[in-house]
């Protein structure tokens, strides 16, 4: 049901006409709800912004001096004559499902989201609605996640390996949640972590607002990048193939991405492994989503988008595709997610 009084899909974004304002949206306006600090979701040229307190500090390290409001998981905040409150999407440290009721009718904006617990961001909460926005970036049944820990188990013997040889071993992430992820389920009785700047600028935003993060140490101008043998290094996946990572000498390199689950993918990646871990829903957490909803009415974004909508419709849901301008924040198809 897209009316004047609930949200409608517009050239700027998401638009809620009852609180006159926008949620994600690619254009500048004069009042953005962002669900998280993603590129794709959180730009820059917006009046005002209001995200989750979690979210807002490394939203502002990524966007400068921004006119940015605060709101805590759970919290109601009437806008206009819609109220709205944010809820964990269990992406990345800070993520929210935004939740917009205007006159007893109910939508659900969930941004990106994981229906899996991975030990950093708070746990994905289900919540009830008429209408749900779903993004669907691995919508196939061939996406079908491991268990955290078996992932971990690879990446750790891969290193210990490396370590054996006297191999530096680089691992690429996204600099926003998959790092901090990958960082928590390191067996650090191999060797030291160092960090790309990169990641480290996020590192140091989190661990400011009390995030618990295992020590790292930055890689510097003057870091003699000969001596690191046996380490550990989370890097940007474009810096896999830079010379800033030929400059430690005999190396290892490894993507991890949902996309590793696809062998194309895979051999068009110039990286000695893939390992399959995203910040994303696989097939069935998509579905369990969706139904925990209790929604009628799914509007799908970014991802297969044709094929997940026509299996929606033929489970019975009113699906529908919402163009927009998100991605997956890692959209080298195998960088991020």
């Amino acid at each position: 049901m897209e009316t004047q009084d609930t949200l409608t899909f517009t050239s700027n974004g998401i638009y809620c006409s009852a609180g006159d304002f926008y949620i994600d949206p690619w254009r500048p306006v004069p009042r953005a709800l962002i669900t998280h600090g993603h590129a794709d979701h959180a730009r820059f040229g917006h009046r005002s912004y209001l995200s989750t307190d979690i979210a807002a500090p490394v939203i502002k390290h990524r966007l400068g001096d921004i006119n940015i409001e605060t709101i805590s998981y759970g919290a109601t905040v009437q806008v206009g004559s819609a109220k709205v409150s944010f809820h964990p999407a269990g992406h990345v440290p800070g993520s929210a499902q935004i939740r917009v009721e205007v006159g007893g009718e109910v939508w659900v904006v969930s941004g990106d989201y994981k229906t899996v617990y991975d030990g950093l961001s708070d746990a994905f909460e289900p919540l009830k609605c008429h209408s749900f926005i779903s993004e669907c970036t691995f919508g196939l049944p061939a996406f079908q996640w491991k268990e955290q820990s078996v992932v971990f188990e690879a990446i750790n013997a891969w290193w210990q390996q490396n370590a054996n040889d006297r191999r530096v071993s680089i691992l690429g992430a996204y600099g926003l949640g998959k790092a901090q992820r990958l960082l928590c389920g390191l067996d650090r009785s191999i060797g030291p972590v160092l960090t790309h700047s990169t990641v480290e600028g996020t590192n140091r935003v989190m661990r400011a607002q009390g995030i618990a993060l295992p020590p790292t140490q930055q890689v510097m101008h003057d870091t003699d990048r000969k001596a690191q043998s046996g380490a550990m290094i989370i890097a940007p996946p474009s810096a896999l193939e830079s010379s800033w990572a030929r400059g430690f000498g005999d190396i290892s390199t490894a993507f991890s991405s949902g996309w590793m689950g696809l062998r194309g993918v895979r051999r068009r990646r110039a990286a000695d492994r893939g390992f399959v871990i995203s910040d994303h829903a696989d097939w069935e957490g998509l579905n369990a989503a969706i139904l925990e909803t209790g929604a009628e009415n799914i509007y799908v974004t970014h991802g297969y988008t044709d094929t997940f909508s026509r299996w929606l419709i033929e489970k019975g849901y009113n699906a529908k595709v919402v163009p927009t301008q998100f991605g997956d924040a890692e959209e080298e198809q195998g960088n991020d997610v």
